[in-house]
């Protein structure tokens, strides 16, 4: 069949039908070269064709598109993704946001996943399960020529089953992820790709606690007991008369386990600092309630050493979806994890993360040492230290150090809501308020297109150049 002539075809006809439907620049102009140059027919004949030419998109570059999250019910599992297109038309359509959404609830729904295409699966560790599966009993019965094949179908499942576009779509399972990604190229009329993703799984990979309340309880009296033992055997110095009046002997009360829980369910806070509360209010639960709160400030740094296995995950997306966050935070246990507080707290801190362009890590702590040290090195042959005086040149370089380390730590930020406060500050204030240790566990960003070539070419050019072929 002879193709159609595309003789009288302007490249403003070809930017209209190319608005109009989103569909590749040469696509349009065959388009319209087969309708005549009708664009409303040519449209049509587009949507007829787009299936198609879907795989034929995959060579172009798509570094537009969306970051999207989601975050299941219950906030124990949160996804952030990264999905291409080509053009920022593209993505602010509803099919497009729609797309993005649905391959985010995906990747929540695929416990197995690790990789988004079996092109990303690392060789290596494909040739070492290549070399186990060859040596395994059941295959060295089978015939030699055909042993290959068996490990290559072995090998195939494993890839396909790890992932994302292999699995079944989870709106239709008669479709896979990946035939949905080409239905959706061949509707757009864009390349669309999936470029990466990662999943919170909440405490994952955490050690937690479990014991029985009433012991824990009876455990640390004892413990108490004997440090106080300890104590009074010990020489005391003689009370000032201001420091007599100020310690006043509270008498002793019995506080049962059952007072404890009372107080803790209600407040949130540690154990002992129950129990302690309660003593201090003659036994008083409510008394023992509002000493906790202005007492906090004094014990959070205390529970810095506790285990903290519970919290949420929580996500946030910047206008437009260029931008997005995924965190976890972590507390002592599910009743603070549901409160408003530590909710609030979640997104104020994912809203940080987005807002601090330069942090790398948490904590100070979590620097590479092997890098610092690199660093030192360097910095202590720097010309304008080689001038200094010998004795104050660790000094310098320390600070230096320092100033470098904090800038990439997310604690040692000013708190986005309030100047005045660091993260560090904030986190302190909630595990006083909250009575429990409260702890950034991890945090990933995502800026869309990163690290992906864009093609910016003149249009009315580039139409002009390929009609000329």
């Amino acid at each position: 069949m002879p193709a159609a002539s595309t003789t009288g075809i302007t490249a403003a006809q070809v930017k209209s039908v190319r608005e109009k439907s989103g569909a590749g620049m040469m696509d349009c102009k065959k388009a319209l070269g087969e309708c005549g140059g009708d664009e409303e027919e040519a449209l049509v004949w587009l949507r007829k064709k787009g299936i198609a030419s879907a795989d034929k998109k995959a060579s172009r570059i798509a570094a537009e598109g969306a970051v999207g999250s989601y975050i299941h019910a219950g906030a124990r599992l949160g996804v952030i993704c990264e999905v291409n297109c080509e053009t920022d038309f593209v993505a602010r359509g509803d099919r497009f946001k729609e797309l993005v959404a649905d391959m985010a609830m995906q990747i929540a729904a695929c416990p197995d996943i690790e990789y988004v295409s079996p092109d990303d699966v690392d060789p290596a560790m494909v040739a070492a399960e290549r070399e186990v599966q060859m040596k395994m009993e059941d295959m060295l019965s089978k015939p030699e020529n055909i042993r290959e094949k068996i490990v290559q179908g072995r090998l195939d499942k494993m890839v396909n089953e790890k992932a994302l576009l292999k699995q079944d779509f989870i709106r239709d399972n008669a479709k896979t992820v990946e035939d949905v990604i080409k239905e959706v190229t061949a509707e757009l009329g864009e390349k669309i790709s999936i470029r990466r993703f990662v999943k919170y799984t909440l405490g994952e990979g955490m050690e937690k606690r479990e014991e029985d309340f009433a012991a824990e309880v009876e455990a640390q009296t004892k413990a108490l007991k004997a440090e106080s033992d300890a104590k009074k055997a010990e020489p005391k110095e003689e009370p000032k008369e201001e420091e007599q009046k100020e310690e006043t002997a509270k008498p002793t009360i019995a506080i049962t386990a059952k007072q404890v829980k009372e107080v803790r369910d209600k407040s949130g806070a540690g154990m002992m600092d129950c129990k302690k509360a309660l003593g201090e209010c003659d036994g008083n639960a409510e008394e023992a309630l509002i000493w906790l709160r202005k007492k906090g400030i004094a014990s959070a740094d205390k529970k810095a050493s506790r285990i903290a296995a519970e919290g949420a995950v929580g996500s946030y997306i910047h206008a437009g979806a260029r931008l997005g966050v995924l965190v976890e935070v972590n507390c002592e246990t599910d009743f603070v994890a549901r409160g408003d507080r530590f909710k609030a707290l979640i997104a104020d801190i994912a809203m940080q993360v987005a807002a601090c362009p330069d942090i790398e890590y948490i904590s100070p702590d979590d620097v590479d040492p092997a890098m610092v040290a690199a660093e030192r090195e360097v910095q202590m042959k720097m010309e304008d230290m080689l001038s200094k005086p010998e004795n104050i040149r660790e000094k310098i370089v320390q600070g230096r150090l320092d100033k470098m380390v904090n800038e990439k730590a997310l604690l040692k930020q000013d708190f986005i809501r309030d100047n005045a406060k660091t993260v560090e500050d904030v986190i302190k204030e909630a595990t006083a308020e909250i009575g429990e240790k409260i702890s950034i566990r991890r945090f990933t960003k995502y800026k869309l297109g990163e690290g992906i070539e864009k093609k910016n070419e003149d249009f009315a050019a580039e139409v002009a150049a390929q009609m000329r072929k």
